[in-house]
């Protein structure tokens, strides 16, 4: 029973530090399009999330051939998956756009716990406990103090409302195709494969927006090197480190733990852009990180 339950324990340890180092890479996204000013959003989404996602596909290649029946037998979530990534990074790479780097961000990511709460309650009936309620709580305290700090874009963003709706969409598509990676996997689907086919899908379906915009990237080695790293640390090694998260833990906790990702951009943000950072919003980098605590700790026993 000990050994039962430490294996348990450590299911679970990878799992979190693997959704930490996603949103550590996801965290560098911001920062990295910086270098890139005369690219657009739709580009940089396309090039990162559908290069990442065939990336992917590639790495997973091997392990289709066993798990063909049964993506077929799901083929619905295997699609449905699919179109949320097509959409997220256009919807997310938009609202930095309209709402500001830091906004947007708060928004796509703050939102997506929620989301995955509720796809989760309504289709699986997974119950909602007071301490993830608390703990949502002050993630979301934590993102509006950062997103309303010195050091965010409210009073310059060009169209909040969009900026705003675009996130929300964005939210949901991220929290709709966590949830159906993660059905793949409890269906019998490998990790690799369910990412693989997943983003490999998704990013086939973002090729031709590629193609309509991506020639900035082409410009100058700047652009390109920016491109390059946005689909190989990020999207591709990022989601992988995601897909083994998604294997050990609920979506609503991946979800929750990424929570991190506005932290992680924010201190670069200081760090290379040189923005600065008010006492609000450090305020709330660190509601954010006792978030995080509050959720994964241990619970006392009795």
């Amino acid at each position: 029973m000990n050994s039962a339950h430490a294996a348990v324990a450590s299911e679970r340890a990878t799992g979190i530090a693997a959704c930490l180092l996603a949103a550590t890479a996801w965290g560098t996204t911001g920062t990295a399009a910086t270098f890139a000013p005369d690219v657009s959003a739709v580009a940089i989404g396309s090039a990162a999330m559908g290069l990442g996602g065939l990336m992917q596909a590639l790495f997973a290649l091997r392990g289709f051939r066993t798990c063909l029946p049964d993506l077929g037998r799901n083929w619905i979530l295997l699609f449905l998956g699919a179109v949320s990534v097509a959409i997220y990074p256009l919807a997310f790479y938009a609202a930095m756009r309209f709402a500001g780097v830091t906004v947007g961000t708060v928004i796509a990511i703050g939102s997506a716990p929620l989301f995955s709460a509720l796809i989760e309650n309504r289709i699986e009936g997974s119950r909602l406990t007071p301490r993830w309620a608390i703990g949502a709580g002050i993630g979301i305290t934590g993102m509006a103090l950062l997103s309303v700090s010195d050091g965010g874009q409210v009073s310059t963003a060009p169209n909040m409302a969009l900026g705003v709706g675009l996130g929300l969409v964005a939210a949901a598509t991220y929290a709709l195709y966590s949830w159906t990676a993660r059905r793949l996997m409890r269906r019998g689907v490998r990790s690799r494969v369910a990412m693989g086919a997943t983003f490999g899908l998704g990013g086939l379906f973002l090729m031709p927006v590629l193609f309509a915009t991506g020639g900035a990237f082409l410009a100058s080695a700047t652009n390109f090197a920016v491109g390059a790293y946005m689909a190989i640390v990020p999207m591709f090694l990022g989601y992988i480190a995601y897909g083994i998260a998604l294997a050990r833990i609920p979506t609503r906790q991946a979800t929750t733990i990424t929570l991190f990702e506005p932290v992680v951009a924010a201190m670069l943000a200081v760090l290379v852009v040189e923005e600065r950072l008010s006492s609000t919003g450090w305020l709330g980098a660190g509601l954010i990180v006792a978030c995080l605590f509050w959720m994964e700790l241990p619970k006392p026993r009795r």
